[in-house]
């Protein structure tokens, strides 16, 4: 038998699924084609390890060959998955700039909006590199050496291992390829921002023994600013100029006399009180900080690629592939709010800028000169090698293969913009006169540059020397690394009067090790950056799994074909201990044109490096004590307060708020005295998930070409793994009496609580519910050309969070936000109805095609209970509260024109957002992650025009 080779695998998908040159699919091919498949050799589809010529499986997939990626007119493999109705926005998007961390500018997929953590992405059937959170960038891959993506929209642990909970991303690049390929890229958005521009080169030779492609690629993606637009300028948008604003950079105190704030006049004297104004947030004082901030990061992305692959004799292959990609990121955000309240900082009485001499003063000042910048250098090296081959054994073919994969990312982050306060203290200390100059009073203070600082100068009234003096660079760097080895082997056992019964297993050992070094400045607390902990450690997991694949009828009246797949695969890992996840499905072909299909999969998603061994924080908790005995629970509960009284709380006990020094008057709290702890658990267990998928896939024989889908989805969720706020420890301790939470925390002997531990627990559920639709259609050839027509859709039906015991049940279809918080990241856009259309033509050397993208309404917060709320009754608990504000669908238009010329040259012309649709203001946005409010970060922002060249040679 000839030698397999994933081009072999390329050309069985173009048969059987009847690949459209342009539109992505989600329908196998019709049965009348399946003829000639049995003569083509067999492959392996994802969600399986068993190979077969029948890629109908009892699994949904949806797939895209490479000219539908080209289609789309994207250049990143996220933006291409996205664009499917099933997926979600990303935990992590470009125009996130108020997010921190190492995984700030990657690229990342989220299927089912279970979130990008649930979300396994493969190159060619193997694990890619995930961070120590356990996001997976996609950006890595280049565009330009994918043959095809396969999507698997169900449970896959029992095949693949951990994560696959939302479904698997499968890239297979490029096999075979002869001679070389240029494609030049350029495209901006109408406002002329955002421009987008890539260059790559891929070179292949093929011998009778051997396979070499080599590529490299380049892409330069410029930051756009929220400030050069409207719907972006102001974080409650144009409508609400004033309520956008925050503190401003005119130098402001508090009059330690009265307790009174009063800002500086412009243009006055800073030493002078006489020349300030009582500060009553009037917009005049304020600030728009939006202005100063990127919406959507810059980014630049090199990345070389090579791929080997070696007959060594018949019916073996040797093969290897390696990967380096850099990625430089930028985001800017505006100047620190420097003030006494997050620093401790004050004015010395004794310094001579102090409108209260004798006083040490407290003061705002935001330090608009000094914009925080974030560049971010992530490196990654993939390699993995191995051999793979096939024999015959019980009368049937067995194939086999071996890989050793190793991965690292290596990330260096740099901060500026932020103020090392020791050496702030100094400039804002004592001073006296030297040679007729105000100068700090400490002669060794001068010495090592300290200058006095005139903090409530405002814009301007810092010399550069202070600047110099107080800017902290911080550097803080990350390192993840896998090790992992695998063999799969599979094949006939014996036949039926239906088939052959297939069989396949695997083992898998795999190494996960990591840590974060944050700046040492940083961690001791001693910058205005954000302090953390370092991040330190590893584990191993080792897998073994088993999949039977049984025909149990065939060429039977209502029973064309019946067949049972049944997978399982044992997990143990050297920090929780193990777990079996099993999973069943069935394919069933009443008649010709029409599939039945159907899966039960057990799944999970193990804890990351972060979740386990995170360095801790710490941070000043606003909550409600249920002990207070007013507006906690145990003033209207007697059992809770009983609850109280037996762990010491005094009777008549009241919490105060540590800002105002008084007891708490309403449900939103106050905040504690001392900083609670936040962080990691060694202890976590993993996620466990079951996911039921049942669907039809009908293909009329009458009408060549066209093909329907329809599969219900199911999946649930446990254990899920969630930092845990002061106020549910509290209330799962004392009104729901789990006893678990009561040991998180401490009381003084007044009943004020001294300590509390939020780090990460295994706590609530999700479950998610729906429908995905396709209608496919190629259309029989005329003299005006072919066309095709394609349509896929999800329609949600059910997402529903508990947050913890006790905790109501909390359905967000159709919402803005999933409401769940630190349960599930915060989902952004849940909506009941996403649909692609897509129309495309050839004739000859030409080509075009047309897509809508539609996306249903969601219901939002209101402005107020008067301002832009439609719905002012309606009731959302756990989501926005009391009063929604209904926005409308909207629908996006893209075009694409294509011309061969006579020389392999390809010229492409496109028009993203061909109406310039512009997107409802949004005030529920997830603020840390996802976007920025007011605008969604699922759609476009603006028009986008884009062209490209591709030469062959």
């Amino acid at each position: 038998m000839k030698q397999k080779t994933l081009l072999a695998t390329a050309i069985a998908a173009a048969l059987l699924l009847q690949t459209w040159s342009i539109a992505a699919q989600d329908a196998p091919a019709p049965a009348a084609d399946q003829s000639k498949a049995k003569s083509l050799d067999t492959i392996t589809v994802t969600g399986s390890r068993i190979r077969s010529v029948d890629v109908e499986t009892s699994q949904p997939i949806f797939t895209m060959d490479r000219q539908a990626i080209q289609s789309t007119g994207l250049t990143n493999v996220n933006d291409i998955l996205a664009r499917m109705p099933s997926a979600g926005t990303p935990d992590i998007t470009p125009q996130d700039t108020l997010s921190s961390g190492a995984d700030v500018g990657g690229r990342y997929v989220n299927i089912r909006n279970l979130g990008s953590t649930r979300t396994l992405v493969l190159v060619n059937g193997r694990r890619w590199s995930t961070s120590l959170g356990g996001l997976t960038d996609v950006s890595t891959i280049p565009v330009s050496m994918i043959e095809r993506i396969e999507v698997l929209k169900d449970g896959a642990s029992s095949v693949y291992g951990s994560d696959a909970i939302g479904g698997v991303v499968n890239i297979i690049t490029r096999d075979r390829f002869e001679g070389a390929e240029v494609n030049a890229y350029y495209g901006q958005n109408e406002k002329g921002d955002g421009q987008q521009k890539n260059v790559d080169f891929t070179w292949g030779h093929n011998t009778e023994n051997n396979s070499l492609i080599l590529g490299a690629a380049y892409q330069d993606s410029k930051p756009m600013w929220n400030r050069d637009r409207a719907e972006t300028r102001y974080s409650n948008s144009p409508r609400h100029i004033d309520d956008s604003l925050g503190g401003g950079p005119w130098g402001r105190v508090t009059n330690p006399a009265d307790g009174q704030d009063y800002i500086l006049n412009r243009g006055g004297n800073p030493a002078n009180f006489a020349d300030y104004h009582p500060f009553t947030g009037a917009p005049s004082d304020l600030y728009n900080t939006q202005a100063d901030m990127t919406f959507r990061a810059g980014t630049k992305l090199k990345n070389l690629f090579l791929q080997d692959r070696y007959k060594l004799t018949d019916n073996v292959t040797l093969r290897g592939s390696a990967s380096y990609s850099v990625r430089d990121t930028e985001s800017q955000l505006s100047g620190y709010p420097l003030q006494t309240g997050n620093t401790g900082l004050t004015i010395d009485p004794n310094n001579a800028y102090n409108p209260f001499p004798g006083q040490a003063t407290s003061f705002y000042r935001r330090t608009v000169e000094q914009p925080r910048d974030t560049w971010s250098k992530s490196k990654l090296a993939h390699i993995d090698v191995g051999a793979e081959g096939f024999f015959n054994f019980l009368g049937h073919e067995w194939n086999w293969d071996a890989t050793y994969t190793y991965s690292q990312t290596k990330v260096r982050q740099v901060s500026s913009g932020n103020f090392y306060l020791p050496n702030a203290q100094k400039a804002l200390g004592p001073t006296t006169i030297v040679d007729g100059q105000v100068a700090c009073a400490s002669a060794a203070d001068r010495a090592a540059g300290c200058v006095p600082w005139n903090i409530l100068a405002g814009p301007g009234g810092t010399p550069a020397s202070v600047w110099n003096y107080i800017n902290y660079i911080g550097t803080a760097r990350q390192t993840s690394k896998t090790d992992d080895f695998s063999a799969n082997l599979t094949g006939g056992l014996f036949d039926l009067p239906a088939g052959t019964v297939n069989i396949a297993g695997g083992i898998e050992h795999r190494g996960e090790k990591g840590s974060f070094r944050p700046d040492a400045g940083d961690s001791a607390g001693l910058t205005t950056n954000l302090a953390s902990n370092p991040t330190n450690g590893a584990y191993i997991v080792n897998e073994a799994y088993l999949e039977l694949d049984v025909p149990l009828l065939r060429d039977l009246p209502g029973a064309q074909e019946l067949g049972v797949n049944v997978a399982s695969r044992y997990s143990h890992y050297s920090n929780f201990g193990s777990t079996t996840n099993n999973k069943y499905s069935f394919r069933w072909r009443p008649f010709e044109d029409l599939l039945v299909r159907g899966t039960y999969a057990e799944g999970f998603r193990a804890p990351t490096i972060d979740n386990l061994y995170a360095g801790s924080g710490q941070s000043f908790e606003s909550f409600v004590d249920p002990c207070d005995s007013v507006i906690g629970a145990a003033g209207s509960n007697a059992t809770v307060a009983a609850r109280c009284a037996a762990a010491g709380v005094p009777a008549n006990y009241r919490q105060i708020d540590n800002g105002t020094g008084k007891p708490i008057t309403d449900n939103t709290g106050g905040q504690t005295a001392t900083p609670f702890i936040s962080g990691s658990n060694p202890n976590l267990k993993p996620e466990q998930s079951i996911t039921r998928t049942i669907g039809f896939v009908y293909s009329p024989h009458y009408v060549s070409g066209l093909d329907f889908t329809v599969d219900y989805y199911n999946i649930y969720v446990k254990n899920i793994i969630t930092s845990v706020t002061a106020s549910s420890i509290l209330n799962y301790c004392y009104v729901q009496n789990d006893s678990s939470f009561c040991d998180r925390f401490s009381r003084g002997a007044n009943g004020v609580i001294t300590n509390l531990n939020e780090s990460l627990s295994n706590l609530g559920t999700l479950k998610t519910e729906g429908y995905d639709v396709g209608i496919h259609y190629r259309l029989p050839q005329t003299s005006f050309g072919t066309f095709r027509i394609a349509s896929d859709s999800t329609y949600l039906t059910k997402y529903e969070t508990v947050s913890g015991p006790g905790a109501p049940a909390v359905n967000a279809v159709g919402f803005m936000t999933d409401g769940a918080g630190n349960l599930n990241g915060g989902i952004t856009g849940l909506y009941r109805l996403r649909s692609n259309l897509q129309l495309d033509w050839d004739y000859k050397q030409f080509g075009a095609s047309w897509t809508v993208r539609y996306f249903s309404g969601l219901k939002d917060s209101c402005y107020t209970s008067t301002v832009e709320c439609n719905m002012p009754t309606y009731v959302a608990p756990g989501l926005v509260g009391v009063g929604v504000s209904r926005k409308g669908s909207l629908a996006f238009n893209d075009a694409q024109v294509r011309y061969t010329a006579p020389w392999k040259g390809v010229f492409t012309v496109g028009v993203n957002n061909i109406f310039n649709k512009k997107s409802p203001y949004y005030y529920n946005v997830t603020n840390f992650g996802s976007g920025s409010p007011p605008y969604n970060p699922a759609f476009d922002i603006d028009r986008y025009f884009y062209v490209s060249y591709n030469q062959k040679f």
